[in-house]
């Protein structure tokens, strides 16, 4: 490899075998060098082989201006990601949590904490991915020596959430507001005490979260043929007027009216979130 840009003495850009750029990394691995010197394989600790032009672009200009520490560290945190997540990740994790890691611990230091309002919600819908954010934060306090507060693990689930859906930081947070509310609508209208490690509520939270990125990009399902519809209708009435509920506050709050068939799979995981839950009251009750 040879160098094509320095910006700093970790961190140069060099031209890969197709003729786009990567951002190579490694302690000292530019120190005393020049454009179109090789580089010593030996001192090289990561590249990134990004796919996107404007992605490397803003890599080089974020990875200039940070701590080789921080950035080692935030790899090491989507390294663990992708490996408990068991999925890909998009490759803009890696500003993104990097950039994300460098000013939360820049604020830490100036005294300026910023509090996470969605920390119970994500804590709830996002457990594998605020378990890691906590993990993060014991990572960065070990290699770091900074204590950050449990907020910025909700910041960090919501960057992996980010990562798996493809969609940006705006779009998770409302997606999972949106989630929270029905869930309360849900809870409160049907009096329902959630277990949240029940099968049926785990398929209720996956069924919000790709309804919600449907409805806020305004990718509707619509289906002609109403006859399920108003088979479920009839045969879970509790369930589908908590559908209807849910449809009003929708309409009201989003401008979004849900097609019949949405209102029908709605209507069917509320069904099961309730008999499952009632089911699990009682066998409490009992014992």
């Amino acid at each position: 490899m040879k160098i094509a840009k320095i910006l700093n003495n970790n961190v140069v850009v060099v031209l890969g075998e197709n003729g786009k750029e990567q951002v190579v990394m490694g302690r000292g691995l530019a120190f005393q060098k020049r454009v179109g010197d090789a580089l010593d394989a030996q001192q090289i600790e990561k590249v990134f082989a990004l796919q996107s032009d404007t992605l490397t672009g803003r890599l080089s200009e974020l990875l200039s201006d940070i701590p080789l520490e921080v950035i080692t560290t935030s790899e090491l945190i989507i390294a663990s990601a992708r490996q408990q997540l068991g999925q890909p990740l998009h490759e803009s994790l890696s500003i993104a949590l990097c950039d994300h890691c460098h000013f939360a611990i820049e604020r830490h230091q100036q005294g300026i904490p910023i509090r996470n309002v969605l920390k119970w919600e994500i804590k709830t819908l996002y457990p594998k991915e605020f378990a890691i954010g906590m993990e993060a934060l014991a990572l960065i306090n070990k290699r770091l020596g900074v204590t950050l507060p449990d907020d910025e693990a909700g910041f960090i689930a919501l960057h992996l959430v980010n990562a798996q859906l493809g969609s940006d930081f705006a779009d998770v947070s409302h997606v999972t507001q949106f989630m929270q509310e029905i869930l309360h609508i849900v809870k409160y209208r049907l009096q329902l005490d959630y277990r949240t490690d029940s099968l049926s509520y785990n398929r209720f939270v996956n069924h919000l979260k790709f309804f919600a990125q449907r409805m806020l990009g305004k990718r509707g399902v619509c289906s002609e043929d109403e006859s399920l519809h108003d088979v479920v209708r009839d045969k879970y009435p509790i369930a589908y007027q908590c559908a209807v509920k849910i449809d009003s506050h929708i309409q009201q709050k989003y401008l979004y009216a849900l097609s019949a068939e949405e209102r029908m799979f709605l209507t069917i995981h509320i069904e099961r979130v309730r008999k499952e839950t009632l089911a699990l009251q009682e066998d409490a009750d009992e014992a």
